[in-house]
């Protein structure tokens, strides 16, 4: 029998009209709709939902503007490069680096629709999608959970798990004729230093022909690189870093993930770029086929590295980080005495978790922003 693959895919059209009953009759309704739309009320915005009968229209009605909304309140302006590259006629699979849960995908979704391109499936982990409101949501704007296993399972576990995840996404493209949208490493970056997961390029092919060239070229892949201004979350995963470091492993608190989002769609970021590099081609592919599998993976996810990271926008507040944190004034033609100012005082705020070693988490919070320097400059850490 077909995987149908019921627990884990967005919704249909025709569940479309019931989320959106659900969405208007929750209690935290109101509230959503007073922060995104400050200026309209939220009858207004609750009867624009409730005339969604398709994703399509629950997209270009309500996301489209909500990410706008967000973009305005939150940003000093979103720009894009590169989607010119991609052909009108394709699907593909999106491959970024990933900053922020939910705004990295939710951004190139917003641009992509725009441009006339159709949005891309999403994936969202399980431990995200909990509670009727981020699921209605979330299936809603075309978003399919990735289950994880527990860090015990067993391997063959694992290996079922990354099976069907790559079953689907090839469905989602080659049958369903979707774009999906993945990270290139399992969560986001915490250190600021972006690199896909060789993992993640197995996974992709699992499901494909047993031909390692065809079954990632069928995929289209296309990498995307996401650079942000000022961290999301930069404070919280200084702090879960911190954390990790001193007890081997962290455990999150209850409802952290969904602080994560809020602050994470909240926080201001200053300027935001995203690039979209050169799909990987075919004959890129071809120049790797007498290679291992595992040797395979590992080409590929590097080649990816090398597009993101050439198309990684490097913000003042990279540079005068990588300064601060290796006491020199190496890059001082790149931001101004008002940035650094204000970069410091980001960094004073750390000053508040008085249970921690400041100092370390200062250094934690350069190294978040300085990271990229290393990456895309090619400088040698010292």
């Amino acid at each position: 029998m077909t995987d149908t693959f019921e627990d884990i895919r967005p919704y249909t059209d025709a569940e479309i009209p019931g989320a959106m009953r659900r969405l208007t009759a929750n209690a935290a309704f109101p509230m959503l709709a007073a922060w995104l739309f400050p200026d309209r009320p939220a009858e207004e915005i609750r009867s624009i939902l409730l005339s969604a009968r398709t994703i399509a229209e629950f997209q270009q009605n309500f996301m489209i503007p909500c990410v706008a909304a967000i973009i305005q309140k939150t940003t000093d302006g979103v720009t894009f490069s590169g989607l010119e590259k991609l052909d009108k006629d394709k699907k593909y699979l999106l491959v970024s680096n990933h900053r922020d849960i939910v705004l990295d995908a939710m951004i190139i979704t917003w641009q992509m629709l725009r441009e006339g391109f159709g949005t891309p499936e999403i994936t969202f982990g399980a431990n995200l999608m909990q509670g009727e409101l981020p699921i209605d949501f979330g299936k809603s704007n075309k978003m399919f959970k990735v289950e994880r296993p527990s860090t015990t399972a067993s391997p063959r576990v694992f290996f079922a798990f990354s099976q069907r995840l790559s079953a689907y996404i090839r469905n989602s493209i080659t049958v369903k004729h979707e774009h999906v949208w993945i990270a290139q490493r399992n969560g986001r970056t915490k250190d600021g230093d972006d690199a896909t997961d060789q993992g993640i390029i197995k996974m992709f092919g699992m499901s494909g022909p047993d031909d390692k060239i065809e079954a990632l070229a069928e995929l289209n892949i296309v990498p995307i690189a996401v650079s942000y201004e000022w961290e999301p979350c930069d404070v919280l995963k200084v702090l879960e870093t911190y954390e990790s470091a001193q007890r081997g492993a962290y455990t999150k608190k209850p409802g952290e993930d969904l602080n994560s989002i809020l602050t994470g769609i909240s926080q201001p970021k200053g300027h935001v770029h995203f690039e979209i590099c050169d799909p990987i081609r075919k004959e890129e592919l071809l120049a790797l086929d007498n290679f291992t599998r595992s040797r395979f993976n590992k080409e590929v996810a590097e080649l990816l590295d090398r597009r993101i990271l050439g198309g990684y926008k490097l913000w003042p507040t990279n540079y005068l980080a990588h300064d601060l944190r290796f006491g020199q004034s190496k890059f001082r033609d790149k931001y101004t005495a008002e940035q650094k100012q204000r970069f410091k005082e980001r960094l004073q705020s750390l000053s508040k978790f008085d249970t921690y070693d400041i100092d370390v988490l200062k250094d934690l919070m350069l190294t978040i922003y300085a990271s990229p320097v290393d990456r895309v400059c090619g400088i040698t850490k010292k």
